[in-house]
Formats: structure tokens, C-alpha cells, sequence
């Protein structure tokens, strides 16, 4: 059967307008949300993200996609035979082994799609038998796809029994006939009885074994094994608002804790003096180094280690980062991270989560620890699905050590509801701790006027008649409005 996309209208006016149609959705279970327009996804996942951290911060509105279609560019065909004895190629039904054909996906690259369909049509000339796991015989189990957004390359991944594949050279030469766009091909051995896709072997049949991809103009190399987001369009978009709440200068030592293959903090190298990142999987920081090296990155530095004892090293050490960015799996962080991040002081946190529960949860230790969750931006990673990313920052409160009790008659002061939040001198010796620079008055008040909040004539007038009136410089205005958001005197404006 076909798939089609239905539009709530003859022409959709707007993304938002596109309704989906799945035949197999309700047997598949990978999509959970294919009965709603694009809308109202959008809608549900930002009331979701909203009652789980409004009690903590605002909440701006969710980043969504311009083309909520074919988004992922790594796919996974599981391979099984029909009551005919016929190879086919789909998904395993939610929580079960029943393989549901899928020939076609809403949300998968579509090419994809037709290079796995190939593969099976060859399977009979071939001889190749597919696996069966209940007697655990048979030679192929799974395909994997993965295509660049950037580059248009494509590694195919067949996941067999045994690395001895008789007739291989004539398998790959017709799979390339038929799809010329494949940049390489790797066998991968998985002789586990057991659900994981990938072993640990693998031998390459064409091509490098690996493709690249870019992600905000740095390039990756991709293997079977690595990890990469699966949707690069809206990862781009993901990685730039973290970035950008970061508030980076160019003078700021970034610690990129589960970092992984280092995407994020090699793309935010450019902003920064420093990156650290730190990743307990010994094959990921390989991959980093290599990844920092093949873009010319010379101020990283990447550590095989725990990254809560890490920290806690640091502080030890008297190295405290400008900022830490952590992008933890499903289930969080655990507390023991958590504590670390807490002994370790770092002025400010960007929380990168795939799931706002846990989200939720770790904002409120944070918090509990003496931060201040300052704002939480939704991504939506995965349109069709359930799943919602969420950029969230906290910024370490100041605990003051003394007080002076002072009386002021209110009446007498003329100021505005923003201009009480905080007063110069807090602004001044905000924009110093966190960027070096010494800013004045004048230059408080012309930013603070930029945006609406007006001040008395005095900051914005020259002492005598006729003199010129010196401008805030950029650098400078930048400061001072990231303070101004640190303060909550405005609004978090992240560029997409």
C-alpha cells in the first residue's frame, strides 16, 4: 500500500497544515504522533516541556522544522522471510520480534529506503539467507543506512552472521550498478543472540569504511559504530541555540562533558579559547581527536575518563571552566555527575536533553545546588514521534557574605519595572566576571534604552552642551545585553 501525505487543505499554507498518513503506523510504533497535524505536535510537545520546567524558568517557543519529512539519515531495515518463504525488509512491531513490512517511511531518507529494497530483491540470486533468530541460522540479519545531509554520501551497513560472504565482489558491483550514489560498503559481524544491531568486527568491501557529513561548517567522520544525530537539519539548528546560550566571548574555556565524538564542542571551537571534552568510550575520543585535527581545531583537548571524576579533579586542581555543556543520554545524568557539577562551581550550565523528564529532574537538583535555571528552548528533533530535545541554561548564583540595610523612598526614584531587576553596579561587575571588560554608565543606559527600558536623562546626556555623546561599542553592547538577560531585564533571543 502506498504512502501518502495527506493536507488538511488542497494546498497546505505552512508547514504547520501537513497531516500524515501511515498505513502501517499503528503496527510499526515508531511514530506515536502521525493522527495530529505538524501543529498540533508542536503544540503537544511544548505544553509537555512547559509543565515539566515552567516552575523553573520561561519557556520560549519550540523550534520546529520548515519540512517535518524524511529527516533521518540513518535507518535500520531488520530482515525476516514472508509466510512464502520471500525476503522482506521493515521494523520490529512495538515491544515485539514480529517484523512489519515497510517498504517506504515518512520519515526516513528515502534513498535509503530504495537502496534497501535493492538489497532484498538480490538476496534469492545471491543465496543469501536471511537470518532466523528462533533457530539462529542464516547469513544476513540487518541493513543499515546512513546518508549525509551535507555531502549526499552513503554508507551501507550489512549486518551478517559471518564475515565469509562467497560472491561479495558480484554482490557489491550490482548493488553499486544499481545505486552509483554509495560511497562504501562495510560488512559488520553480529553473531549474538541478542537485540543490539551492530558487533564489534567488521570488514570493509568498498570504499573508506566510512563517510563525513557537516555539521555548522565542520566536518565529521561518520563509521558504522559512531554516534550522530539523526536528523542533521535540525541538529545544526539544536547546536546553535546551545551555543548560542552559552554567552561565549572568545575567552571562555568550554567543558563538553559526554562529548562524545566532540560535534558540539568542535563546532562551538570558533567561540571560545578553550574546549575540554571529556568521553568514557575510548573509541568516541579517538574519533574526536580525529574530527578536531581533520578541521584545523588546535584549541581542543579530548580525555578518555569519567567526566564527574573529571570535574571533580578540576576543582580540586583550582580549574573551574567558563562554562559547562552537557549532553547526557535518555536517562539523564546520574547524581554522582550531578554532585561533581555542583563541587565544580562553573558559572554557567547548558543542558542539552533529549528527554524534558529527566530534564526536569536534574534542573531541580541544579537548583536545589545553588543555580539558577535561567530559560528552556524545545527543539523538535523528531517530528511524527513523541520525543521532544530541550537546551535549557543555568547560571550559578552569587551568595553574598555580608548586607547593608538601607531605607529608599520609592516615590522618589523614577525608574521602570526592568530597571529595578537590577541595578549598574550589578551589571557592571556581571559583564566583568564574565567577559573582562569595564562598561560604563552611559554605555549601560544606551543598551538598556536599545531595548526599551527607559532611564533617567542623566546616563543618556552629555555633562555640557554641544558635547558628543561616545556610542557602546559591539563588543561591549553584547556584554551588557547578555547581562541583561542573565537578569531577566530581557527576553532570550536565540538565532535560528
Amino acid at each position: 500500500m502506498p504512502i501518502s501525505i495527506k493536507p488538511q487543505r488542497s494546498t497546505p499554507r505552512q508547514p504547520g497544515d501537513i497531516r500524515f498518513n501511515c498505513p502501517v503506523a499503528s503496527r510499526c510504533g515508531g511514530c506515536q504522533l502521525t493522527h495530529l497535524c505538524y501543529r498540533e505536535q508542536l503544540e503537544l510537545k511544548q505544553r509537555r516541556v512547559e509543565a515539566l520546567l515552567g516552575e523553573f524558568c520561561p519557556v520560549e517557543p519550540i523550534r520546529g522544522m520548515d519540512k517535518p519529512l524524511h529527516y533521518r539519515n540513518k535507518v535500520h531495515a531488520v530482515l525476516a522471510v514472508d509466510k512464502r518463504g520471500t525476503p522482506i525488509s521493515g521494523v520490529y512491531a512495538a515491544g515485539t520480534h514480529r517484523v512489519v513490512p515497510v517498504k517506504r517511511c515518512l520519515i526516513e531518507d528515502p534513498r535509503a529506503g530504495r537502496i534497501i529494497q535493492t538489497i532484498v530483491s538480490m538476496l534469492p540470486k545471491f543465496k543469501l539467507r536471511v537470518y532466523n533468530e528462533y533457530t539462529h541460522r542464516g547469513f544476513l540479519r540487518h541493513v543499515l543506512i546512513r546518508t549525509g545531509h551535507a555531502t549526499g554520501q552513503i554508507m551501507v551497513v550489512l549486518v551478517a552472521t559471518s564475515l565469509e560472504f562467497p560472491g561479495k565482489k558480484a554482490f557489491v558491483a550490482e548493488l553499486l550498478a544499481a545505486h552509483p550514489e554509495i560511497t562504501t560498503v562495510v560488512l559488520n559481524l553480529n553473531q549474538r543472540e541478542t537485540s543490539m544491531v551492530l558487533g564489534k568486527k567488521e570488514t570493509v568491501l568498498y570504499g573508506d569504511g566510512y563517510m563525513e557529513d557537516e555539521l555548522c561548517g565542520k566536518r565529521f567522520r561518520i563509521s558504522p559504530q559512531s554516534f550522530y544525530q539523526v536528523n542533521a537539519r535540525q541538529c545544526e539548528l539544536l547546536y546553535r541555540t546551545a551555543i548560542d546560550l552559552a554567552g561565549l566571548t572568545g575567552r571562555e574555556t568550554l567543558l563538553d562533558a559526554y562529548c562524545g565524538t566532540g560535534t558540539i564542542g568542535l563546532c562551538a571551537s570558533d567561540r571560545i579559547s578553550q574546549l575540554i571534552g571529556v568521553e568514557l568510550n575510548r573509541d568516541a575520543v579517538r574519533d574526536a581527536k580525529e574530527n578536531a585535527r581533520r578541521n584545523g581545531v588546535t584549541n581542543a583537548v579530548f580525555h578518555c575518563d569519567d567526566a564527574g571524576r573529571f570535574m571533580v579533579r578540576m576543582a580540586q586542581e583550582g580549574h573551574v571552566p567558563d562554562v559547562v555543556m552537557m549532553d547526557p543520554p535518555r536517562a539523564g545524568s546520574d547524581e554522582p555527575f550531578l554532585r561533581s557539577l555542583l563541587t565544580l562551581k562553573p558559572p554557567r550550565v547548558v543542558y542539552v536533553s533529549c528527554n524534558p523528564e529527566t530534564l526536569a529532574r536534574d534542573v531541580e537538583y541544579l537548583v536545589s545546588g545553588g543555580y539558577r535555571a535561567e530559560v528552556a528552548i524545545p527543539v523538535d528533533m523528531f517530528p511524527c514521534t513523541d520525543h521532544v530535545e530541550t537546551v535549557a541554561l543555568l547560571s550559578k548564583i552569587k551568595r553574598t557574605t555580608y548586607h547593608i540595610d538601607i531605607d529608599l523612598d520609592m516615590t522618589e526614584l523614577d525608574v521602570t519595572k526592568a530597571e529595578t531587576k537590577a541595578t549598574h553596579e550589578e551589571i557592571k561587575a556581571y559583564v566583568l566576571e564574565h567577559t573582562g571588560l569595564k562598561v560604563s554608565y552611559l554605555y549601560i543606559a544606551q543598551v538598556k534604552a536599545k531595548h526599551g527600558i527607559i532611564e533617567r536623562d542623566c546616563y543618556n546626556k552629555p555633562k555640557t552642551e554641544g558635547n558628543r555623546v561616545p556610542k557602546c561599542p559591539p563588543e561591549k553592547e553584547k556584554a551588557i545585553e547578555d547581562a541583561l538577560r542573565h537578569f531577566r531585564m530581557i527576553p532570550y533571543s536565540i538565532k535560528s
